[in-house]
């Protein structure tokens, strides 16, 4: 006998995601434009042949994705907003979070996203840009006798920063999510780990040469440097079985 091919289990659709499916598909072809108007909740309930709840539970997801916009008391149907970065860093957080991802993914994923931040900042950045990042620097140095959250703010200005100067929206809100769930999961081990100190000044040199090679207009040189620096600061938190990940992006 052949082995028989293991199926698995058909997941049952709701109706409300039915309509957010074709809602949504409507604003990413062009046919709904931010500032239009859907039908008002009753006219949507005789188009989509279904119930005022399921339409009302529709309304809410659109909302909470950033696609509309509902104001109480207003006669006329939910307003289509424009895209925004809110909106996608919202759906990436939940994405994190649904797919149980591991530290090691984590990290191997913020440091592809800041070596290539690094290199297009290296490419594309102008002197207010780079003013910005000087900035961040000069935080960081300060915070260093401040404790874990000062420096860790302004780490956060600093990153920010390049990030803005790759000229990349994906690239910044993809960063921004991947940096904030690495430190929810790892935050509490590094204020309190007993080298936290250490591992702040080892961080703000790596820093220094991420800004030196960027000023420089040398991207490999940066995204080196910030790859480095990200892998000495997190890889401790990380099971040693897991590391290799890490380790081969220090190869590249």
């Amino acid at each position: 006998m052949t082995e028989q091919h293991a199926f698995e289990q058909v997941r049952p659709v709701r109706l409300y995601e039915r309509i957010v499916e074709q809602v949504e598909a409507a604003v990413a072809s062009g046919e709904l434009a931010p500032g239009q108007r859907l039908p008002s909740e009753r006219e949507l309930v005789t188009q989509f042949g279904t119930s005022r709840a399921t339409v009302r539970e529709a309304l809410r997801v659109l909302e909470s994705n950033g696609v509309v916009r509902s104001r109480p008391g207003d006669p006329n149907g939910p307003e289509i907003l424009p895209f925004s970065a809110r909106g996608l860093s919202k759906q990436l957080r939940r994405l994190a979070r649904a797919e149980e991802l591991t530290l090691a993914q984590l990290l191997v994923s913020r440091m592809m996203l800041d070596a290539t931040a690094n290199r297009l900042a290296a490419v594309l950045r102008t002197d207010d840009q780079l003013a910005d990042m000087e900035a961040g620097i000069d935080r960081m140095r300060r915070a260093l006798e401040l404790g874990y959250d000062a420096f860790s703010e302004a780490d956060l200005a600093f990153h920010e920063a390049v990030a803005v100067a790759s000229g990349n929206t994906m690239i910044q809100v993809s960063n921004e999510v991947v940096r904030d769930t690495v430190l929810s999961v790892i935050a509490d081990k590094i204020a309190h780990a007993r080298n936290s100190k250490a591992l702040m000044r080892r961080s703000l040199e790596h820093h220094e040469q991420v800004l030196d090679a960027i000023r420089s207009g040398n991207g490999p040189a940066a995204a080196r440097a910030s790859v480095q620096s990200l892998y000495d600061y997190y890889a401790g938190y990380v099971p040693a079985s897991e590391r290799h990940a890490l380790r081969a992006l220090l190869d590249a």
